[in-house]
């Protein structure tokens, strides 16, 4: 691992907002996609717009979209008839132009065409003019020029691929754009805190110059591999540049 120079603010609460139509997608595709993220260690905020109530946004979900560098639209049939999405949507857009380049937003055409995001169809023509019915001219030309920005964004269509052949490859794509450096680990080492200490305190990080080698001795399967990247997750970011070396032999 390289040293940093500097210290870095405290990360955020949340990396990636996924933002979809939960009758449409939420048992299904999102659901997958959901827990392939977090798998990959990638803090994944997943709203839940059924219990919404009253007619404004929650600080949580602002919160949330603030915090947030990458802005996942799943675009699904109904997308546009919930105002909650849209809402969201015109937030996320909002943030990424505010953001000076460092958020992203990288759409998902479920079962929709770009042509149905960019307004060119019926499809979310005919959902916006129900809305003109409850929502004022202004709240409507906002949603419209959010639902068109995110249609000029390059993104992914899912025709012939499996939610999950899909999500792994998503996963990749948001782990570059993230830089994610730390591994993934079951929760029940979260509370073994002593050992990853005792660990730490033996690479004396202190040191700037020294290299330190440090062996984890025991059988099969107690969890040696996985102490050690719960410790390289409390590291690494205190670094430039790290790896983790799964299955590397060294010979003296």
């Amino acid at each position: 691992m390289a040293r940093k120079s500097n210290r870095t603010s405290p990360a955020t609460n949340f990396q990636v907002f996924l933002s979809f139509r939960g009758p449409d997608t939420r048992q299904g595709f999102t659901d997958v996609l959901y827990h392939a993220l977090v798998d990959a260690g990638i803090r994944v905020f997943r709203d839940n717009e059924e219990i919404r109530k009253g007619e404004y946004i929650s600080e949580e979900i602002l919160r949330a979209i603030e915090d947030s560098r990458i802005f996942v639209p799943i675009f699904s049939r109904t997308y546009a008839f919930s105002k909650w999405c849209l809402i969201e949507l015109a937030k996320m857009v909002e943030s990424k132009e505010g953001s000076s380049c460092s958020k992203r937003i990288l759409p998902i055409f479920y079962d929709v065409s770009v042509d149905d995001v960019k307004l060119k169809t019926e499809l979310y023509t005919e959902a916006l003019s129900i809305h003109r019915e409850k929502f004022s001219t202004d709240i409507l030309h906002q949603w419209e020029e959010a639902l068109r920005e995110a249609g000029k964004i390059t993104g992914w269509e899912l025709k012939d691929k499996g939610h999950a052949e899909f999500a792994k490859e998503f996963v990749r794509k948001v782990s570059v754009e993230l830089k994610v450096k730390k591994k993934y680990v079951t929760g029940s080492l979260v509370e073994r805190i002593d050992e990853q200490d005792a660990l730490i305190s033996l690479l004396d990080l202190k040191s700037s110059h020294d290299v330190r080698l440090v062996w984890i001795h025991g059988m099969g399967g107690i969890g040696k591999t996985t102490l050690a990247k719960a410790v390289f997750n409390r590291l690494c970011d205190h670094f430039d540049g790290c790896c983790f070396l799964l299955d590397c032999w060294i010979n003296f």
